[in-house]
């Protein structure tokens, strides 16, 4: 993929689009628990540059210790391609200020699409001084029953690094994953059965 031809500038740094940001940041956290599917598995996953042994896999290998370093001109991204359209309810990161200092992302932009040329921008956030785990929703549509936010659908997702903190050139990050919806169970159900082989067994004839 060429490295920076006709790229689209994404939402300018300091730009806040939205009231809130909503990150829910795990201070020190080097694993991460939530409930949500990992989808990651799903895609196909590249960068727009990296060292040698410090590419797109770093981010993928649940290990603290490795990162995908960036080098190259910015902006520095990580490209997400899916097969089919899929529901994409919150990203996380993983970015460590006490060990990567001025490569530690600063501000990043979200961008999705259902292909490389129609990338739209779809979230902007900022960290400050970060150290662990960081999620948060990639779209901020609420819900109809207002107790969250909906999940975007795209087959191509892209995390854009804005700007670095004290104008790092090059970017450090040490973990990515990404999330489909909750998998809600009915309350009257006590006994879901999901898979097409459970199915068979649902009722008793």
């Amino acid at each position: 993929m060429p490295r920076r031809r006709h790229f689209v500038p994404c939402i300018p740094p300091g730009h806040r689009p939205y009231k809130e940001q909503t990150i829910d940041y795990i201070p020190g956290s080097t694993k991460l628990e939530t409930d949500l599917p990992d989808i990651g598995h799903l895609a196909k996953w590249s960068v727009s540059s990296h060292k040698f042994g410090f590419g797109a896999e770093c981010l993928r290998d649940e290990d603290p210790e490795t990162f995908w370093h960036s080098d190259g001109p910015q902006p520095h991204f990580i490209t997400v391609q899916f097969g089919r359209k899929v529901a994409i309810q919150k990203i996380a990161l993983h970015l460590s200020f006490k060990s990567d200092d001025s490569y530690t992302p600063a501000t990043l932009c979200v961008r999705a699409g259902t292909g490389l040329s129609d990338l739209q921008d779809v979230r902007l956030v900022t960290f400050e001084k970060p150290n662990g785990w960081l999620l948060f929703d990639v779209y901020l549509e609420p819900t109809e029953e207002g107790d969250g936010f909906k999940p975007l659908h795209a087959y191509v997702l892209q995390v854009v690094v804005v700007s670095n903190h004290m104008n790092g050139k090059d970017t450090h990050v040490r973990g990515l994953q990404i999330f489909g919806p909750s998998e809600r169970v009915e309350d009257d159900d006590p006994f879901p059965f999901r898979s097409q082989l459970f199915k068979r067994y649902e009722t008793i004839r």
